[in-house]
Parts: structure tokens; C-alpha cells; sequence
């Protein structure tokens, strides 16, 4: 059957692949986006794309008033935007810690919360957060991002407990680091250096994630919820 799937900052990188995958499994998809214009190739899929600043409690529930009227009720949603604004706890602003735990961590609430009705309603649904394997290892400059995506990981495991009697899991897939626009614009010598601390010495595909993330959203992972599942190329072991 042909469900509702929400991906958040499904615009570009990790969720755009995300959004892909499930579109071409014949889902009915919906993205949200916060500026710029999502790509033609979604259009094409049948992707629905609404503009929405997750920060903004207003524009979240007008963005699901407008999933719901073309998809009805989301049953499968995938949290997936989310900011940088990486430097050094000395020099790191109270705007910087804070705007980075609203959208990465508050704004995934939002989100959450606001499915949640439909999939109490129909006594199922599938939540997949994404965090980031620096939430479970830490990374110098990072610790806002750090902060907000390993807050994930108790958000997802304590609303497992909450909904699993209304047969909604909720797990977290935690990339590594990933080939986007993000990282192509890091040098050689930078690149280089993430890559030789990385098990499989390589950057991972978008389309891994996703892999990962339509598993979880699938029959076959009906019996699993409050998971992490790192797809991080072994970087992350043992965390």
C-alpha cells in the first residue's frame, strides 16, 4: 500500500535521498523545506514539497494541514532537518548553542508531536530520526550539534516506551560522515583526514542512509523500536 511519508529537509543531501527512496518505492511523499527551491527531480517523482521553518510551531501545523489534505494523515516520518554553526566553545554565542538545539532537537518535537495525532488515530505509525555519529563520539567545535543529536537518541527511546503499546516505533539512524554538498566543500587534506579514521575508508553515499532508513520504516522492522543504528562505516563502534 501506498502510505503518507513526511521527510523534514528533504530539499537536498541525506534527505533528499531519503525522500527519493521512498517516492520511487511508491509512497506518497512529502518534504519539508526551508529556502531555495526543492529540485525538479522530486517534482517529476510526484513529491509533494512545503515550505516550513521548523522552528515556527505555526508553519509546522500548517505544513501537515497541507500533507493531510493531499496525503491524508502521516503514517511514516522521517525528522530529518537540521543546522551547523560549528566553533569553539569559547568563542560560541548563546544564539549559536541555542538556534542549533531548537531546529536540531525543539523543532524535531514540533514535528513529532504533531504526527503523533494522526498515528494515535490509526493506532500505527513509523518515526525515524536522524541524528549524527559526533552525538555519539563528540567532536571539537561541535558541541551544540553534538548536544542536540545525542538528545535524540533519549527522545526516540522514551517515546518508544510511551507509544509502543500503539504499535508506532520510533528508532534513530546515525550517519557518519556523508558525501554531500556539505563535505565536498571540505579540502583534500581535510577529507583525507576524516576518511583514515573511518573502519571502511570511504565517505558514505546518501543512498546508504536512506537504505537504512527505509528498513526501518518497512514490514520487516515491525519488532524493532528505541534503536540506533549507525551507518557511520564502523567510525562509530562500540558507542
Amino acid at each position: 500500500m501506498s502510505r503518507s511519508v513526511l521527510v523534514t529537509g528533504g530539499n537536498r543531501g541525506i534527505g533528499l535521498a531519503i525522500a527519493r527512496a521512498f517516492a520511487e518505492a511508491g509512497d506518497k511523499v512529502a518534504i519539508t523545506y526551508r529556502s531555495g527551491e526543492p529540485p525538479q527531480e522530486l517534482t517529476a517523482l510526484g513529491v509533494l514539497a512545503v515550505r516550513c521553518d521548523i522552528t515556527d510551531s505555526e508553519q509546522v501545523e500548517q505544513a501537515y494541514k497541507e500533507v493531510e489534505d493531499k496525503h491524508g494523515a502521516v503514517e511514516v516520518l522521517v525528522a530529518n532537518a537540521g543546522i551547523t554553526k560549528d566553533t569553539l566553545l569559547m568563542r560560541m554565542s548563546e544564539e549559536d548553542f541555542a538556534s542549533v538545539v531548537d531546529t536540531n532537537l525543539t523543532g524535531t518535537f514540533r514535528v513529532v508531536k504533531r504526527a503523533n495525532r494522526g498515528m494515535l488515530r490509526a493506532k500505527k505509525g513509523r518515526v525515524v530520526l536522524i541524528s549524527s555519529v559526533v552525538g555519539l563520539l563528540g567532536a571539537g567545535g561541535q558541541s551544540n550539534y553534538a548536544a542536540s543529536k545525542a538528545a535524540l537518541v533519549g527522545f526516540a527511546r522514551s517515546l518508544a516506551r510511551e507509544l509502543g503499546s500503539r504499535n508506532i516505533t520510533f528508532n534513530v539512524v546515525a550517519p557518519g560522515f556523508v558525501d554531500t554538498d556539505m563535505t565536498k566543500v571540505l579540502t583534500d587534506e581535510q577529507r583525507a583526514a576524516i576518511v583514515a579514521q573511518v573502519p571502511l575508508a570511504r565517505y558514505a553515499q546518501p543512498e546508504e542512509i536512506a537504505a537504512a532508513v527505509s528498513f526501518l520504516a518497512s514490514d520487516d522492522a515491525a519488532y524493532i523500536t528505541g534503536a540506533v543504528i549507525p551507518v557511520d562505516g564502523g567510525l562509530g563502534m562500540g558507542h
